[in-house]
């Protein structure tokens, strides 16, 4: 897919607006899952979650080899449209992105600001999707899929930091959305030489590259009806899955609830905000607990774009006390 030599220079393209981000050891969160544990910081992006390494890339490889193109077009649940009106702004090029209706709130508001035209279209991320296939045809744009090599190039920087700064993880729970993410972190680690065992998570409510997974081919939901926004996916990349049957371990799905404790764990253990996908990491490892004894564990916090409400209304159902905690009558 690519090698370090592009990886690197990929690095160059993304690190001249993103920053590395911040991998740090929390000591509650280690207490909570009794072992040691490591959090790379996704959520500390210009953008507020990872995608952004991939839009940066992505839109550069376009202008590089398409000078041209007039503007760009793409469907997203917000953090990938984020990126792209993101990166398109830097390059000066006009972004269209289409959401389904009911969509995130504050990320629509988030994909304005950065200069995005919204369009609001359909009920799931596959109905905006196939409308945008449809106006980027009619309308002559460059439609950005969800899953490029592009993209995967370029938020596999994120891994590059995390296993240069941890290289012995014994195990990393990436979540599962189109599959970027985890890809990334599949190719950086053999590219490395590394041994850390990989583990994708999804939610029970949007199971389709766990159902795929373990089914050695695609399986497609007929709902993806989580909170959990950025693994609401109900048709999977089919060279996403191939690469993710090939380099990971498995697959762990968690229900909304779990996900809504870890949010809540991660503000009362780091005061960090994460949102359901971001959180989606810890709440598999807390589901696999007890094997995780003696092992080095690695979480991704792939974001933290959550609206307040939704924040306030999940954690607040699903608030519990830290392990040592003892809650008074």
């Amino acid at each position: 897919m690519f090698d370090l030599g592009q990886l690197e220079r990929a690095q160059a393209i993304v690190g001249t607006a993103v920053p590395p981000t911040p991998v740090h050891a929390w000591p509650l969160l280690g207490e909570r899952l009794g072992t040691s544990v490591l959090v790379k910081h996704e959520n500390h992006t210009p953008t507020g979650a990872f995608k952004v390494r991939g839009g940066l890339v992505y839109l550069d490889h376009l202008r590089r080899g398409q000078p041209d193109t007039p503007g760009i077009i793409s469907a997203t649940r917000g953090n990938h449209g984020q990126s792209l009106a993101f990166a398109a702004r830097r390059h000066g090029l006009p972004a269209t992105i289409y959401v389904p209706h009911g969509n995130s709130v504050e990320k629509n508001r988030a994909m304005r600001a950065f200069g995005a035209e919204l369009v609001e279209h359909g009920q799931d991320f596959q109905a905006a999707r196939e409308e945008a296939v449809r106006r980027a045809e009619s309308a002559g744009l460059h439609m950005v899929p969800s899953f490029h090599p592009d993209l995967v190039l370029g938020v596999a920087t994120y891994a590059l930091e995390l296993f240069k700064t941890a290289p012995d993880l014994d195990v990393l729970y990436v979540p599962i959305g189109q599959g970027s993410g985890i890809c990334g972190c599949i190719r950086v680690r053999d590219l490395l030489g590394l041994k850390t065992e990989i583990v994708g998570v999804q939610s029970t409510e949007a199971p389709s590259y766990a159902l795929s997974f373990a089914a050695g081919a695609l399986v497609t939901t007929e709902t993806a009806n989580t909170r959990a926004d950025g693994m609401a996916t109900r048709i999977p990349d089919a060279a996403a899955l191939a690469m993710i049957r090939k380099g990971a371990s498995r697959i762990v799905q968690v229900t909304d609830d779990e996900v809504g404790a870890a949010i809540g764990h991660y503000w009362t253990d780091t005061h960090n905000l994460a949102e359901g996908a971001g959180a989606a990491a810890l709440a598999a490892a807390l589901q696999e607990r007890d094997r995780l004894r003696g092992k080095r564990v690695g979480l991704v916090l792939s974001g933290g774009n959550i609206d307040f409400d939704l924040f306030s209304q999940w954690v607040g159902t699903n608030a519990a006390p830290h392990a040592d905690e003892t809650v008074m009558p």
